[in-house]
């Protein structure tokens, strides 16, 4: 069954044909699957919403994370992972594994936190699960809006953009997640930079594929939903971009001069993590480097700001006013 869902994921996602349902500018996707979300409260048409064939929960999210020690794991060491730390805890979670589920629940210091990864924007972003005060969790809609995954809360069914942190349907319509720092690094740069941390495993390692990337070269020939947006020129859709607030750096930028000074930010790149949408094997795709974005605070130190390594198509559809740096 694990098999028969992942050729079908592969084949929906990847076809030059998606097979995306249909719908009308007063027809939201999938409608029957939610009985309980607020269609009345939006602030986003449902003619910009795409069913992207797994229906809700079709990709799983992870709900009971497990954890081992770096001495207890086998990853690549130049697979990518989101390395997050709170309170002096660190943590890192493989793309390898999010790759498969895209949602990791977790509690890091007594802070839930939504670790997320939408394969089709190469985005990793990191939130509070905490809405008006109260904890949830999140699933996978199964629903794509600009080709990003769409989120939704437990409590309330409600739907949020995954690169925004914004509900977008549903009663908490308007509203924004907290976002907290995090960084994508090699799980080479995370054992040197945090010797204690610990590393998410599966919890059944047969259910997926994990350790394989089903978007073969998608970063390279990959097809974009319902997503009609003009670049910059000399931009491509599918190459990388550091997004830090309203401005996006072309990552190669950042890779020829080694380190970027904007105001306050510092951005410093240096090789040794892979492309996790490349080759077949994560772990074994072309170096790209890692870009972690930092602003010094009042003590001299360099601390990691909220920053998101993504394709230029997505920066486009979300920041259509955002600032463009070669």
């Amino acid at each position: 069954m694990r098999i028969f869902y992942s050729l079908f994921l592969i084949a929906v996602l990847m076809s030059q044909a998606p097979l995306a349902i249909s719908n009308d500018k007063d027809k939201w996707p999938n409608q029957w699957n939610w009985p309980y979300t607020d269609f009345s409260k939006y602030s986003i048409s449902a003619s910009e919403f795409r069913a992207g064939g797994p229906l809700k929960d079709g990709i799983p999210s992870i709900d009971l994370p497990k954890f081992k020690p770096l001495d207890q794991v086998d990853y690549r060491p130049k697979e990518p992972v989101i390395a997050l730390e709170v309170g002096g805890t660190a943590k890192a979670y493989p793309i390898s594994v999010l790759m498969w589920h895209e949602i990791a629940n977790d509690t890091i210091e007594g802070v839930p936190v939504a670790v997320t990864f939408c394969p089709l924007c190469n985005s990793a972003i990191v939130y509070e699960r905490m809405i008006d005060g109260r904890e949830t969790t999140f699933g996978v809609s199964g629903i794509l809006r600009n080709s990003d995954l769409v989120m939704y809360d437990r409590a309330s069914q409600s739907w949020w953009q995954q690169f925004t942190g914004r509900a977008i349907v549903g009663t908490h319509t308007g509203k924004h997640l907290r976002r907290l720092p995090a960084k994508l690094i090699s799980f080479a740069q995370f054992k040197r930079s945090y010797p204690d941390g610990i590393v998410l495993v599966p919890n059944n390692p047969r259910d997926y594929n994990y350790g394989q990337n089903p978007y073969v070269n998608y970063d390279k020939n990959g097809r974009m939903f319902n997503v009609f947006v003009k670049l910059p020129k000399g931009f491509s859709r599918m190459e990388r971009v550091v997004v830090v607030g309203d401005t996006a750096w072309r990552m190669t930028s950042i890779a020829k001069a080694g380190t970027i000074l904007h105001g306050d930010i510092r951005m410093t790149w240096e090789s040794g993590q892979v492309s996790a949408l490349g080759d077949k094997t994560i772990g074994r795709g072309r170096d790209i480097g890692t870009v972690v974005a930092e602003r010094q605070d009042e003590n001299g130190n360099w601390q990691t700001v909220n920053y998101d390594v993504t394709f230029a198509f997505v920066f486009a559809a979300f920041k259509p006013d955002g600032i463009w740096r070669g």
